[in-house]
């Protein structure tokens, strides 16, 4: 017996889809009849205030201009309507968020380990790669693992750190100051700001 799937979505567009549903699931608001409370203030398409009213003369006023009954402010006393086509606003807004979603920017943290006794070329090396990771405009964590009998020794640790960072100051600041996390110390250099 031979079956046959017949499908119509192809990959690229079930992404898509899926994209659309995650973004717009974020975005919800009551139209028209599911607007349960008994008094609204309404707003017309041109954005003039009709004033507060019964939510039932808000729809047949909707209901004539041939529009939808959104309501855009649902903790407000009482609440905000707006009559206007929810189809061309929620549109509207999913490509808003899409676009704030674009813009935004993400926190990147680079690591840098070194140990105890770490010899000035390795640290001339380690500076030169924090400086070029500052310039790009992310943040670094600057570690320091103590093995064995390097732990009674950990104030050498810290002035390592504070050396580090004081050789890469020319394009970063010292965002936490070194700090114990375990068997490891460390600190975290942030990129100047300019003024």
């Amino acid at each position: 017996m031979e079956t046959i799937f017949n499908c119509r979505w192809s990959a690229p567009s079930a992404i898509f889809l899926w994209r659309y549903i995650t973004i717009s699931k974020e975005i919800q608001h009551e139209i028209n009849n599911e607007i349960r409370d008994r008094e609204v203030r309404v707003i017309d398409e041109n954005g003039e205030m009709l004033g507060v009213m019964a939510t039932k003369e808000a729809l047949r006023i909707s209901d004539e201009k041939n529009l939808d009954l959104v309501k855009v402010s649902p903790n407000a006393k009482p609440p905000v309507c707006k009559i206007l086509d929810y189809g061309k606003f929620r549109y509207e807004e999913i490509q808003r968020v899409k676009e704030a979603k674009k813009n935004q920017k993400a926190v990147v943290i680079k690591e840098i380990r070194m140990s105890v006794r770490v010899e000035e070329h390795d640290i001339n090396v380690k500076v030169k790669n924090c400086l070029k990771f500052l310039e790009q405009g992310n943040r670094v964590k600057v570690s320091i693992r103590f093995r064995g009998r390097e732990m009674a020794y950990t104030d050498r640790g810290k002035d390592v750190l504070l050396d580090f960072a004081e050789r890469a100051s020319e394009l970063g600041v010292i965002e936490k100051t070194p700090k114990m996390e375990g068997r490891s110390m460390a600190m975290f250099l942030a990129p100047k700001k300019d003024k």
